[in-house]
């Protein structure tokens, strides 16, 4: 999606994958364009408050869930969601510690 208003050519070439169908036929909506329309129903939210700390708001905000879905991927190997995650396992286990995810 461009920045601001207008939107360009490219923007909307990279929109065009939004959403994929499923071998069942259903039209899945990407991760993407979920954050997206989140977001804008988000600002649309604020009825003119300026927000503030977005960035640490949208990272907690996802950042949970997202090592709650690995894990129970993983059926709770933490190795693994950490290879899957893409980040070392100390990473993922401070961060499971910081959300109280861990026994």
């Amino acid at each position: 999606m461009a920045i601001g208003r207008k939107t360009t050519r490219s923007a909307r070439a990279s929109n065009a994958g939004t959403s994929t169908t499923s071998a069942s036929g259903d039209k899945a909506v990407s991760l993407r364009a979920h954050a997206e329309l989140t977001l804008s129903a988000y600002f649309e939210s604020l009825n003119g408050h300026r927000p503030s700390g977005l960035y640490q708001l949208v990272i907690r905000e996802v950042e949970e869930p997202l090592f709650r879905a690995v894990l129970n991927y993983t059926d709770g190997n933490q190795m693994r969601a950490a290879e899957i995650l893409g980040i070392n396992r100390g990473t993922l286990r401070r961060k499971l510690e910081d959300y109280g995810l861990v026994d």
